[in-house]
């Protein structure tokens, strides 16, 4: 099969891109490398079956070129973590709307496939856990720019649902919940690779208000083998389906562990929401998935448990800090 995924140099991404190479299918990226990075992709250059451009979405031109050699389209371009979505809100609205807007229309004149990426935010404030994917959607107020996100990719369902209801576009829609691994970077907030940075740098591991919120972090791996059996699944069609691991922590628990699991002599402390990121923001105090319809359509659920996870993470960053082999002979 030939793929065709947006924002195919993020993180998930590259994975979803090897995974896909591996198997024998064609992949073409496109990604504006805003958030992502040829560095992710560089191994993969080398394959026949692999192609990039470097180009925005918003190149109708390419984009209906690239849509009309595809056989399956995954849309993961978006604005992406919460410190981004804070400092850039109208950057986040366009790109996440605009973007979905454009890959539904172009796709739906050839009635390709389309695999959208939506995100556990949408779910707000809502207190019922585990989330089941037809639970209320339960966002803060507009006068609170960290729920735009939330509302952008709420918005790009409603989109994609209401493409297969009216115009019989095949799509799909995935909640993901906190997928991790080795390519994540900080930069724009992620919680996992700030957290096995600073243990290893010895420098202090920063936990956001209380500590107490949870999280469920999923390994990129479950994620993509997740992606590629629900495309390959008929019956997902026209649904939506959250794809997280289950196993629930706390970010205090987290910052914890990560020390202990990198050996870290490292202080944890506590920074005020305020300070962090921007008066008056509010979190999602539990963030689980209920993964029953995933594994009743696909016979999978995610399992990596957290420790792994964590060992993967510190594997990474700890093979990007040694140094290149002729790095002592340069002068």
């Amino acid at each position: 099969m030939r793929f065709l995924i947006t924002g195919g140099a993020g993180f998930i991404g590259s994975h979803l891109a090897e995974r896909l190479l591996q198997r024998g299918d064609t992949v073409v990226l496109l990604d504006n490398l805003s958030t992502g990075s040829m560095d992710n992709i560089r191994h993969l250059k080398s394959s026949e079956r692999l192609t990039y451009h470097l180009d925005n979405i918003e190149n109708r031109q390419l984009l209906a070129e690239l849509v009309d050699d595809a056989d399956v389209i995954v849309h993961l371009a978006a604005a992406v973590g919460v410190k981004l979505i804070v400092e850039s809100p109208v950057r986040t609205i366009e790109t996440n709307v605009n973007g979905t807007q454009l890959v539904l229309e172009t796709a739906c004149k050839k009635r390709k496939l389309v695999l959208t990426a939506s995100t556990s935010e949408v779910y707000g404030k809502n207190v019922n856990v585990p989330f089941h994917e037809d639970a209320d959607l339960v966002l803060g107020p507009t006068t609170k720019g960290r729920w735009s996100y939330a509302a952008s990719k709420a918005l790009d369902e409603f989109l994609a649902l209401s493409y297969w209801k009216e115009k019989k576009l095949p799509v799909i829609v995935v909640r993901l919940f906190n997928t991790v691994g080795p390519r994540q970077t900080g930069r724009y907030g992620m919680v996992l690779p700030n957290f096995v940075k600073a243990a290893l740098d010895g420098k202090p591991i920063s936990v956001y208000g209380n500590g107490q919120q949870s999280r469920c972090f999923c390994d990129v791996r479950d994620t993509v083998e997740a992606l590629v059996r629900l495309i390959d699944t008929p019956r997902s069609i026209g649904e939506v389906v959250n794809v997280g691991n289950t196993e629930e922590i706390s970010i205090e628990a987290l910052a914890h562990r990560v020390k202990e699991r990198t050996r870290s002599s490292s202080p944890i402390e506590f920074i005020p929401y305020d300070q962090a990121y921007e008066p008056g923001f509010e979190d999602m105090m539990r963030r689980v998935p209920s993964v029953e319809k995933l594994q009743a359509l696909t016979a999978f659920r995610p399992q990596t448990p957290l420790s792994e996870i964590i060992d993967r993470v510190t594997a990474y960053f700890q093979s990007k800090s040694e140094p290149a082999p002729h790095a002592a002979a340069v002068r």
